[in-house]
């Protein structure tokens, strides 16, 4: 979008100029000339101040309800030791994704009543 703005400024700068230099003693030449020129340069002034994008950082926390015991995760297929490394969030949902079988499944919530 930039570029596009860039030329268009170039040529209404580029006619304004026309007009300043072909005016032969007409004022409203000068004029139009000058006004030209002047949105040329206020087109890539409010081009250049325009903020730019941010990047933005998604941080997700899991509230888990009820008691919440720490223990050791251990994988469902080959009951190898998980570290934080191999759990992910997707869409919502918490998946397990074992390093040592290449075992992938998704963390279910029991209901407790």
């Amino acid at each position: 979008m930039e570029l596009v703005t860039y030329i268009i400024a170039a040529v209404l700068a580029f006619f304004g100029l026309m007009f300043v230099v072909g005016m032969e003693g007409e004022f409203i030449r000068l004029i139009i000339g000058l006004v030209l020129m002047a949105g040329a340069g206020v087109m890539v002034y409010l081009t250049k101040m325009r903020p730019r994008k941010q990047e933005t950082t998604i941080v997700q926390k899991i509230d888990l309800s009820g008691d919440v015991s720490l223990e050791q995760m251990r994988c469902r297929s080959c009951n190898g030791a998980l570290s934080k490394d191999a759990i992910e969030v997707r869409a919502g949902a918490i998946f397990v994704n074992c390093p040592y079988c290449g075992t992938s499944y998704q963390i279910e919530e029991a209901p407790k009543w």
